[in-house]
């Protein structure tokens, strides 16, 4: 049986970077992709590359917990070894999803949330879930209130900020209670990257100015590649380096709230 790496939204420039590098080390990677045809375009470059290279295709749109559902179910007990959540959106504006979840949150939270809740299950002991946070979370605050926002209080980078640090408080609940997993966070800085683009007249001004510092793509995933090697847990790696989870982060009782809350949220998607 394969034993997959799973990276979502491999088509983005981290997602295609990081696929390539784990191709590269000889893992069985399975890009978790939206878009069929720009996964076959990165797949194929790729294995332009480097020809041995393990890599297949699986459909996922983060947005949708039934797709979700559909993706898990193509796999087998044990044939997961790694998960990477690396898909992650910022909306222009405030959106709801078919099945009533705000779209931000969807994408960037309930979806990896309820994959990696399916996919431990058939992950053996010893595997890896990394997830991608961001350094916007050190700016907002959140509680189980925030997973379902009012459209009034939305804000491109504010509701994008709390979905992560959601994402980061279910980073360190699942650390908690899945002992016999690596469970970390990766900060990837600020990539230049399509994410950074948000739709304001200025931004090809913004651009000129600040892209020139941004990190790169492969840059940006180093962190993240660190942690899938990573034989510890709860850890926070960012830069060059990994760290205990900064204590403004770490709060036992909202993590433990905020995890039910959502198995609430998403009682009609689980098990």
């Amino acid at each position: 049986m394969t034993s997959w790496t799973i990276v979502t939204g491999a088509t983005g420039a981290m997602g295609a970077a990081a696929t390539e590098a784990l191709a590269a080390e000889g893992r069985a990677v399975l890009m978790a992709c939206r878009n069929r045809a720009k996964a076959e375009a990165v797949r194929g470059a790729i294995l332009s590359r480097h020809p041995a290279a393990r890599l297949e295709i699986g459909e996922l749109d983060l947005s949708s917990m039934a797709s979700v559902r559909r993706f898990a179910d193509t796999l087998e007990s044990g044939s997961v070894s790694a998960l990477f959540n690396n898909a992650g959106a910022i909306m222009r504006s405030p959106a709801w999803t078919e099945e009533g979840l705000d779209n931000t949150f969807a994408v960037n939270y309930f979806g990896p949330w309820l994959l990696t809740r399916l996919l431990t299950e058939k992950m053996p002991g010893g595997g890896h879930v990394v997830n991608m946070v961001s350094l916007t979370c050190r700016f907002v605050r959140i509680d189980a209130d925030a997973l379902t926002p009012d459209p009034k209080s939305f804000s491109q980078l504010g509701t994008y900020a709390r979905s992560k640090r959601a994402l980061l408080s279910f980073t360190q609940e699942l650390s908690r209670r899945r002992k016999d997993l690596h469970v970390h966070c990766a900060d990837p800085g600020v990539v230049a990257s399509g994410m950074i683009d948000l739709g304001h007249w200025f931004d090809p001004l913004a651009d000129a100015l600040f892209k020139p510092f941004c990190k790169s793509p492969e840059a940006g995933v180093r962190p993240a590649l660190r942690a899938l090697a990573d034989t510890g847990t709860d850890r926070y790696f960012v830069g060059k380096g990994d760290r205990p989870v900064p204590r403004r982060f770490v709060a036992p009782s909202l993590d433990r709230s905020i995890w039910e809350a959502t198995e609430r949220i998403l009682a009609d998607f689980q098990f």
